[in-house]
């Protein structure tokens, strides 16, 4: 029985004080058993959260009725799970809650949102359109949509660097997407200013378009950023589009490899990720700081023995005047 949930969410809403709302947001999740990363910027929140249901819901509340967000909607994408699906809590300040280095502000001009319905309907139906993937590859390797283009970055920092893969394109009508929306937010603005005419995105991303159309023609599984690694979002017309590293056999199998000087992102089936003891390559396979082998592939990073508790008594330590 799935008792937790996974909330993705991200607001643009100006926070004037980023470093006083990090510390009473930390001690809000602290208080609540919540996990998950969260980063606080002068131009707003973006999370991802996992939790028992009560807490979660607990959660989404207080954040809709906090003043600093009034008039705003954080339309969650709630998905359910047996477990946490991370291992600590990180509420970071950044300069901005999704790097990109992109001169944009999604407040002031960004591309026309799409809900799921409607997303669908020009998709299927617009022979007009151009579905552009603004993930990383690693991402889309092992799902995207049909017929989406995708380009070959690490990064959204990298996207000016690929804008010449689609200058043919300007006068269509282009839809981004990514996982839960708020890529799109500063990439189809940044399209915009690069004079592409008709710019959309689908509001909510890929999960969300999982959550209320069945994921339709979405090809393979959707990569996130917690312990799950993936998700399902296509229950209607599913298809592997991904192939193991190892033996090259169709796998959806998606894993971090176990050498942390590596970290490679890639699919790797469960017979071969066994046999390679969770490595991607022999030369990873026989690392001496090789992690142990753990069939779903995800692994934290060394932290010195953080936990949440220690980050936030720390920084108020710091705060001590004598």
């Amino acid at each position: 029985m799935n008792q937790y949930s996974v909330i993705l969410y991200y607001n643009y809403t100006p926070i004037p004080d980023a470093e006083a709302y990090r510390e009473k947001h930390h001690l809000f999740c602290l208080e609540n058993n919540l996990l998950g990363r969260i980063i606080v910027a002068s131009e707003g929140l973006n999370g991802t959260v996992s939790g028992l249901k009560e807490d979660c819901d607990k959660y989404m509340n207080w954040l809709e009725n906090d003043p600093i967000f009034a008039g705003t909607n954080f339309d969650f994408k709630v998905e359910s799970h047996q477990k946490h699906a991370f291992n600590k809590l990180h509420v970071r300040v950044k300069e901005e809650i999704v790097n990109s280095d992109l001169p944009v502000n999604p407040l002031e001009r960004t591309g026309t949102h799409l809900e799921p319905a409607d997303f669908k309907n020009m998709y299927k139906n617009d022979p007009d359109v151009v579905l552009v993937d603004m993930r990383s590859n690693y991402e889309h390797s092992v799902g995207r949509f049909k017929g989406a283009i995708t380009f070959d970055m690490e990064t959204l920092r990298e996207l000016p660097e690929h804008i010449s893969e689609i200058e043919h394109l300007k006068k269509k009508k282009i839809i981004t997407y990514c996982t839960g929306g708020i890529k799109c937010e500063k990439a189809s603005a940044y399209l915009l200013d690069q004079g592409f005419e008709n710019v959309y995105q689908l509001h909510g991303g890929i999960i969300k378009y999982g959550l209320e159309e069945g994921g339709e023609d979405f090809e393979g599984k959707c990569y996130v950023f917690d312990n799950r690694v993936t998700t399902e979002v296509n229950s209607v017309n599913p298809e592997v589009i991904s192939k193991c590293h190892i033996c090259d056999t169709n796998s959806d199998h998606m894993i971090n490899c176990a050498n942390p000087e590596c970290n490679e992102h890639l699919a790797i089936c469960p017979s071969c990720l066994k046999e390679m003891d969770g490595a991607c390559s022999n030369e990873c396979k026989e690392h001496p700081r090789k992690r142990p082998y753990n069939p779903e592939g995800y692994y934290s990073k060394q932290s010195d023995n953080y936990t949440a508790e220690f980050g936030f008594k720390s920084r108020q330590r710091t705060k001590v005047v004598y």
